[in-house]
C-alpha cells in the first residue's frame, strides 16, 4: 500500500508497447521455450534489481522457460492490468496488491492455485496472508510480500525526553508534548490518508463497512470516536498540523528520516529509505512498536503487502510454466533472498532466518505482525478508501466538519457497495 514507484510513466508505456505478453501472443515457436510475461509493480529503483537478479537464476535452473520481466508503476498497474485481461495483452503472472486480488478473481481474471505446483508448500505461510489471497472458497495467489503499519520511532529521541513508547492514542499525545518540550521537535506527525487512519477504527471494533451483516458503518459512533481521535492527533504541543498538500507522504517521511520529527505511523516497505537518513545512520536507532490502542484496548493495523496470480486467459503451456515460476519466486530461499536485499518481509516462517531477522528494520516489523488486521473478503474494499483520501484530507484541513466529510464519505461509498445497508 502506498508505494512510492521511481519509474515514470513514459518508461512504462514504452516497456509495456514493447511487450508481447500471455497466451497465444507471447511470440514462442514450437520447439522453443516457453515465454512468460511478468508485470512487477515494485519499486523500480530500490527493489526491481533483486527480482531482475531472481529472474535470471530462474530462467537457468529451467532452461526451457524465459520470463519477460516488466516493470509496471504501481499506481497505473491496477487499470493497466484490468483493461488487458478484458481484451488481449495480459502477463501470465501479476505481481496483484493484496486488495486486488478478489476484485480480479470475481471477474474470472486469476486461475484458482488450490492443489497446484505452486501452493505445494501452502503450509509454510502464514495463515492470515494465505486467508487474504482467497475468494469465495479458492485461492488466488500465493503471497509474496507482506507489510503492515507501524509506530516508528526514534529512540534518541525518546530517550533524551525520557518518554515510553506509547501504548494508546493517549499516551502519545503526552509523549509527543514532552519530547517538544526537551528536545524542540514534534513528537508526532500524523497522516490523512484513509490507510494510515485504518488503525484508528480497528482501535475502535470497526471498519468503513461491515461485510458479514452487508452495512456501511462508517458513519457509526464507533468511526466518529475513531476519525476524532485521528483528527485531534493534528493539534496540540509535539503535534505536526496536518499536511493535505499532493506531497505530505514525502513531507511527512523526510522529516522523520532527518531527525525533524520522534515518530510516524510508517510501513516497511520504507525500511531502506530510513536508513539512508541522517537520524538512522546507525539502524538500530530506528525503533518499531505496535500502532498505539484506542479505547477497545487492542491495537489493529491493517495488513498489506502483494500476491503473485496467475491469469486464467494464458494458454496451458504458459499457465504450467507460471506456476512453477511462481513456486520459485515465493520459495524460502527467494523469499530469504528479497528480504537480505530489499529489507520486505518475508510471507513464509521458515524465510526468517538468523541473518534475516539481523536486520533491526525486518526484525521490528516481524514483531508487530500479529497484531495486524487482514482485509475482509471483498473486492470492493480497497477502493473504499478512495472516497475516504478525498473527504479526510478535507476533514484534516478544515474544509469540513467531521460529521460532514463521513457523511459525504459514506454516500460515495454507497456507489461502490450499492447492496450495502447504510
Amino acid at each position: 500500500m502506498r508505494r512510492g514507484i521511481a519509474a515514470t510513466a513514459l518508461v512504462a508505456s514504452l516497456a509495456l508497447a514493447a511487450t508481447a505478453c500471455g497466451g497465444s501472443d507471447s511470440g514462442d515457436k514450437a520447439d522453443g521455450p516457453v515465454t512468460l510475461t511478468w508485470w512487477d509493480t515494485s519499486n523500480a529503483t530500490n527493489e526491481a534489481p533483486t527480482y531482475k537478479a531472481l529472474v535470471e537464476e530462474f530462467e537457468a535452473a529451467n532452461k526451457d522457460i524465459k520470463v519477460k520481466y516488466v516493470n509496471v508503476p504501481f499506481d497505473q498497474a491496477q487499470n493497466k492490468f484490468d483493461t488487458a485481461a478484458g481484451s488481449k495483452g495480459a502477463p501470465d503472472v501479476l505481481r496483484s496488491e493484496v486488495g486486488w486480488t478478489p476484485a480480479f478473481a470475481k471477474k474470472g481474471f486469476f486461475l484458482p492455485l488450490d492443489g497446484t505446483e505452486a501452493l505445494a508448500e501452502q503450509d509454510e505461510f502464514k495463515p492470515n496472508l494465505i486467508e487474504q489471497a482467497r475468494y469465495e472458497g479458492k485461492t488466488y495467489g500465493v503471497p509474496f510480500t507482506t507489510d503492515t503499519l507501524a509506530l516508528v520511532y526514534n529512540k534518541e529521541l525518546f530517550e533524551k525526553a525520557g518518554v515510553e513508547v506509547p501504548r494508546t492514542w493517549d499516551e502519545l499525545k503526552k509523549a509527543a508534548a514532552t519530547i517538544k518540550d526537551k528536545t524542540g521537535v514534534d513528537g508526532y506527525w500524523g497522516s490523512t490518508q484513509a490507510y494510515y487512519a485504518q488503525s484508528f477504527l480497528h482501535g475502535e471494533g470497526t471498519d468503513t463497512v461491515d461485510v458479514d451483516a452487508r452495512k456501511i458503518t462508517v458513519t457509526s459512533p464507533e468511526a466518529k470516536k475513531a476519525y476524532g481521535t485521528w483528527q485531534s492527533l493534528f493539534k496540540g504541543k509535539g503535534l505536526h498540523k496536518a499536511d493535505t498538500t499532493a506531497d505530505a507522504y514525502a513531507h511527512i517521511q523526510e522529516a522523520f528520516v532527518s531527525g525533524k520529527v520522534a515518530s510516524i505511523i510508517q510501513g516497511p516497505w520504507e525500511i531502506t529509505n530510513f536508513y539512508k537518513g541522517s537520524a538512522f545512520k546507525d539502524k538500530d536507532n530506528l525503533g518499531i512498536a505496535t500502532v498505539p490502542a484506542g479505547s477497545s484496548g487492542k491495537a489493529g493495523a491493517p495488513t498489506g503487502g502483494h500476491n503473485l496470480s496467475v491469469y486464467a486467459g494464458s494458454d496451458e503451456a504458459h499457465q504450467k510454466a507460471a506456476l512453477k515460476f511462481v513456486k520459485f519466486m515465493t520459495s524460502a530461499k527467494a523469499q530469504e533472498t528479497i528480504a537480505l536485499k530489499n529489507s520486505t518481509l518475508p510471507t513464509r516462517d521458515d524465510a526468517y532466518t538468523a541473518e534475516v531477522k539481523a536486520d533491526p528494520g525486518i526484525a521490528g516489523y516481524q514483531g508487530v505482525l500479529a497484531a495486524a488486521r487482514p482485509r475482509p473478503e471483498l473486492p470492493e474494499y480497497s477502493s473504499l478508501w478512495t472516497p475516504l483520501d478525498t473527504e479526510l484530507n478535507s476533514i484534516a484541513g478544515g474544509k469540513k466538519s467531521l460529521d460532514k466529510g463521513l457523511s459525504d464519505a459514506e454516500t460515495a461509498i454507497a456507489k461502490l457497495v450499492p447492496d450495502f445497508d447504510k
